[in-house]
């Protein structure tokens, strides 16, 4: 799974909470999109990293991404985005992969069951 992971700077702006519905309604319909997620920072632990919100869009492909952004909804929601901002916004392009607590803990598990048996 690929997405585009978008940085937005500051949405101090009362402008933005306004426009902001307008953004997604676009993005929701960008063709090949699967999901999307929006996470609003709370607070920076460690860097120089200025964000307030992180969004992200998830596609099967890296090339479902480039396809969807191209389309006029991609361009109409990158556009609306842009003005919204006022360009203080960072685009990335990630490649996504997660894992669930189970096979973790499983995979923990195992490890720790090799390391025992090395010592014997």
């Amino acid at each position: 799974m690929h997405k585009l992971v978008i940085l937005i700077e500051s949405t101090a702006d009362p402008s933005f909470d306004q426009t902001w519905p307008q953004f997604l309604h676009h993005a929701e319909r960008i063709p090949g999109l699967v999901r999307e997620s929006t996470s609003r920072v709370g607070q920076v632990l460690f860097g120089s990293l200025a964000c307030d919100m992180i969004h992200e869009l998830y596609f099967d492909s890296s090339a479902a991404l480039r396809q969807g952004l191209a389309s006029p909804e991609g361009q109409k929601a990158g556009q609306l985005l842009q003005s919204m901002t006022g360009g203080r916004v960072a685009l990335l392009f990630a490649e996504h992969t997660e894992d669930n607590i189970e096979n973790i803990r499983r995979y923990q598990k195992s490890q720790s069951e090799a390391d025992e048996s090395a010592q014997r």
